[in-house]
């Protein structure tokens, strides 16, 4: 067994945050070693979430696009789809975005090595035959799709069995409610499977503002989606005619929706995911973490163990690509660039569920602003619409847009919109929630016209 002490800093995944964190060390100067298990860097955002699920998203787009393009005066004919095809461009793609990230590490002179790491110790970690010991660690390990405990649940397959699909299912059951199973139910859908969304609950994408579910809800049965509510799966049968899904009614619903539901080609779990941290050996470093596996940090990102820290999913802190890059950047800038106080705020950051359409967020639900304000202190103000793409189309995608606002000023605490470009319309906009933008900010910038986005400054 052999001990390197050569770096100042010691990664622990090559997702986005550990990537992030270790090229902004660098920069300042830190020798930094990143270790990741696959060969592939990029973690689950470049090869099995973000980036191939919104090239799936776009193939989806350009589906509805070209089926109602004769309402432009188009004569397309048949248009037919190569599922095959579009993923192995996908998957050249991500390869090159592979090698960039392999080039961005030497470039910055961080060593890499591919393996499972393990603590052995404090703020040492073993891989193969070689442990590493260095002042600083980073915890940014991710996570996985979960599968659950029931009789037939390997005959499914998780998100990352979707995108390892070489061929598209002809019927399709997507088991959750989340935004994961929402975007596959949305992208299968477009692209011509029949898909079935199976929901513990009586609606879907929990977290989000009432308007946004009920939207989204909406919007899957009109393009075809059949949502069943109130649906606790007991397990997978695999029959002569295809899988089949067992279901009883949630606990309190006189609803059953049946027992037995298929057949399927494919069964979909998306019910959630767990942190990668179980064979991390956190006792050995003396780094706590709660009961479902979240290694515990505070507001630094700093765990119970001096110098070791955690960023990304593996916290469980809001769960996206940027939140790990941004926390993972500003935890360099404060080890190792001397910004003393630099940590990442985690309130109003804005997220976007690629679904058709999409759906944008950020800031407080109704619910809560309500709760947090009061129900008079909360106003609210809303709008319902058909954007102009489909004024001359036979099938409308309507768009829906909400503000709360909260005091006498009526502060913007939160933005929740659904329409054609919800998820590039946000981000301009979360800025302004961000500074404390006022309801008459809004009223006082001129509008763009004519766009869906001039709603949000319109609206009385």
């Amino acid at each position: 067994m052999t001990l390197n002490t050569d770096y100042d800093l010691i990664v622990i995944g090559g997702g986005s945050g550990g990537l992030a964190a270790s090229q902004r060390a660098a920069e300042y100067g830190a020798r930094c070693l990143v270790i990741e298990r696959e060969k592939a860097l990029g973690g689950t955002c470049v090869n099995v979430g973000c980036v191939p699920k919104k090239v799936m998203w776009h193939a989806a787009e350009i589906a509805a696009v070209t089926s109602g393009a004769d309402d432009y005066g188009f004569k397309l004919g048949d248009v037919s789809h190569n599922w095959g095809a579009l993923v192995e461009r996908r998957e050249n793609f991500i390869a090159r975005l592979n090698g960039i990230y392999d080039r961005n590490l030497s470039n910055k002179d961080i060593d890499r090595v591919i393996g499972t790491a393990r603590f052995v110790g404090d703020r040492t970690v073993q891989v193969g035959d070689t442990q590493y010991q260095a002042p600083h660690v980073i915890i940014a390990t991710g996570g996985e799709p979960v599968v659950p405990d029931l009789p037939g649940a390997e005959l499914g397959i998780d998100s990352d069995g979707f995108f390892a699909l070489t061929d598209r299912p002809r019927r399709v059951a997507v088991i959750g409610s989340g935004y994961i199973a929402i975007e596959l139910a949305g992208v299968l859908n477009a692209l011509g499977s029949e898909v079935d969304v199976f929901s513990r609950t009586d609606t879907i994408l929990r977290s989000l503002d009432p308007m946004l579910q009920l939207s989204a809800l909406k919007a899957l049965v009109d393009h075809g989606v059949v949502i069943n509510t109130h649906s606790n799966t007991q397990g997978l049968q695999q029959q002569d005619d295809g899988l089949h899904v067992t279901c009883a009614g949630a606990e309190g619903s006189d609803d059953d929706n049946g027992t037995d539901h298929g057949p399927y080609d494919t069964v979909i779990w998306a019910i959630g995911r767990r942190p990668l941290t179980a064979d991390l050996g956190l006792d050995a470093a003396g780094v706590k973490a709660n009961g479902r596996g979240y290694v515990e940090v505070d507001p630094f990102q700093e765990t119970s163990a001096p110098g070791v820290y955690a960023v990304g999913d593996v916290t469980g802190h809001v769960e996206l690509t940027p939140v790990a890059i941004a926390a993972g950047r500003r935890l360099s800038d404060r080890v190792f660039g001397g910004m003393e106080g630099r940590h990442l705020d985690y309130s109003n950051i804005p997220t976007v569920i690629f679904a058709h359409p999409p759906i944008g967020t950020v800031g407080l639900t109704e619910p809560e602003a309500i709760d947090q304000f009061g129900l008079d202190a909360v106003k609210v103000y809303i709008s319902n619409f058909n954007p102009l793409y489909y004024g001359v189309k036979e099938h409308k995608v309507p768009a829906s847009m909400k503000l709360v606002c909260a005091g006498d000023d009526e502060k913007i605490v939160g933005i929740h919109i659904t329409g054609d470009g919800a998820d590039e319309i946000l981000q301009g906009f979360a800025v302004a929630v961000k500074m404390g933008a006022r309801k008459v900010d809004f009223d006082d910038t001129v509008a763009i016209h004519p766009t869906s986005a001039e709603e949000l400054v319109t609206l009385r």
